[in-house]
């Protein structure tokens, strides 16, 4: 087991300095775009974002202290857990972005809020903020210890990460109702959710694959029609009937959201009744994804 472990230590590779270079420039113009939205968004008229920044937001409001230093404070004890659960690089990148996001807070506070029409503010404000937590999130950080205690209690208790953070939540947006206003904490929750809709962008992209299993007996000239009118590469996979005990031919690959339609069409050409799942894909790396030219 030891010959093991050290054996994986040898092999792991280190990160190439471009691409740390890369993480770190990103990391921290998804904090400092976090700290504009709060700040000269969110924060002056009277929204919020939930978890622990929404906690000091309604902590820096009765205790007249810099949001950032509450924001930094509050999220200590969840660089430890991070570091615990998921690893040291995730806590290291982590620390340094809720860093950059306070130390950001405080420099923007002085700065006039861009409006102070609630409708565009509540829009303008939940985009950058997801664009912000997006960024940080896709290059290994977090600005928010909210979503590190859920991956805690999920661990412990039936509940899924998704609902802990919505009970967090929820819990939060009912205190700045009454706090604030309840318009405030109905337009708090809607930028949030646009927030929520944007990080899923920057997260999966706008040119989002999809990945598609076909299973028909017609397996040879719907792999050769994708392949030839898509331009996509097909992979064959054995597999067996559980019922029957019959050989299966699997093909599976991989196109984007705009390829949908006519991939079924191509399938529904050759076997109406084959069974044809499609599911959502982040992110694709390596193979032969990329599109061959077709004439």
């Amino acid at each position: 087991m030891e010959a093991t472990s050290s054996n994986y230590k040898k092999s792991h590779k280190k990160l190439p300095l471009k691409e740390k270079l890369k993480r770190f420039i990103l990391i921290t113009i998804g904090a400092i775009l976090m700290a504009i939205a709060l700040e000269l968004f969110l924060v002056p008229n009277k929204l919020l974002d939930g978890g622990i920044v929404g906690i000091s937001i309604i902590s820096s409001h009765f205790l007249k202290l810099p949001i950032g230093l509450f924001i930094f404070i509050l999220n200590i004890p969840f660089f430890y857990l991070g570091y615990k659960q998921i690893g040291k690089t995730f806590a290291i990148s982590t620390l340094y972005a809720i860093a950059v996001l306070s130390v950001g807070t405080i420099l923007l506070h002085p700065v006039p809020p861009f409006a102070d029409e609630k409708f565009l503010v509540t829009i303008f404000g939940g985009v950058i903020l997801g664009l912000g937590v997006g960024l940080v999130i896709r290059y290994g950080g977090s600005l928010d210890g909210t979503e590190i205690l859920a991956i805690l209690i999920n661990n412990k208790t039936p509940f899924s990460v998704g609902e802990v953070v919505m009970v967090i939540n929820f819990f939060i947006y009912t205190v700045a109702g009454f706090i604030f206003t309840w318009e405030s904490a109905m337009y708090s929750v809607i930028a949030y959710f646009i927030a929520f809709k944007t990080i899923d962008i920057i997260q999966q992209g706008l040119d989002e694959s999809k990945s598609v299993w076909i299973i028909s007996d017609q397996h040879e000239e719907i792999g050769s029609a994708i392949n030839d009118r898509l331009g996509r590469g097909v992979t064959y996979l054995k597999g067996e009937g559980a019922y029957t005990g019959d050989d299966k031919k699997v093909i599976f690959c991989i196109i984007t959201r705009l390829e949908e339609f006519k991939l079924k069409d191509i399938v529904n050409h050759y076997d109406e009744n084959a069974f044809v799942a499609i599911g959502n894909v982040s992110e694709v790396k390596g193979g032969r994804f990329k599109k061959r030219d077709i004439h």
